[in-house]
């Protein structure tokens, strides 16, 4: 991973750019077809059903029991000893889960095209410039934020060690590879909203 842990550039038309070298490449579309296997593929519709049976199609009612994916899919009440609020929680989850699923899958499927579109810079070290449009933008963002999240929570971050300890890591720590990742994709996350700014 490069040790300067550069990140996106505003492109002066929009959109924004990214040097990456190999290693960075493998390591963003590892990281990207993980979350894919994580997420789960898709439920396609059939040929012969109706594309709008499809958009009402019921997903699960009960939240993941893998800690990441709990964390990508939040219940939408906070859970309680309420029968009323876990009925709320359920139902809700049941009508959006799979919408949000398609989209974390398609901002996901976006990384991995993005780097496998990349042309060397020919300069023999394997790296390339990334140009994202401001569309393409905004599912690099999903995409970032929804690493980061299962990251963090494979990690045990909590918004208090966040960066402090995590940067006292010894060399030697088995989890130093994973937080450097998760570093590394904060500041890309970070630089990639600055360049959506106004």
């Amino acid at each position: 991973m490069a040790g300067t842990m550069s990140g996106f550039e505003a492109l002066p038309r929009g959109g924004a750019a990214a040097a990456l070298d190999e290693v960075e490449i493998a390591i963003l579309r590892s990281l990207a077809v993980q979350l894919l296997e994580l997420i789960g593929p898709g439920d396609e519709p059939a040929e012969d059903e109706d594309p709008l049976a499809a958009l009402f199609a019921e997903g699960p009612s009960e939240p993941p029991t893998d800690p990441a994916l709990a964390r990508l899919f939040p219940e939408a009440y906070a859970s309680g000893e309420s029968d009323e609020l876990r009925a709320k929680s359920s139902e809700f989850r049941r009508f959006t889960e799979n919408d949000l699923r398609a989209r974390k899958r398609t901002d996901a499927l976006a990384v991995v095209r993005g780097l496998d579109g990349l042309t060397p810079k020919g300069d023999g070290d394997g790296g390339a410039v990334l140009k994202l449009t401001a569309e393409d933008s905004r599912h690099w963002l999903g995409a970032l934020n929804d690493l980061r999240l299962t990251i963090g929570t494979r990690l045990d971050v909590t918004d208090e060690d966040e960066s402090g300890e995590l940067y006292r890591l010894p060399d030697d720590d088995p989890r130093k590879p994973m937080v450097m990742a998760y570093l590394w994709l904060g500041v890309l996350q970070e630089t990639l909203v600055e360049t959506l700014m106004p």
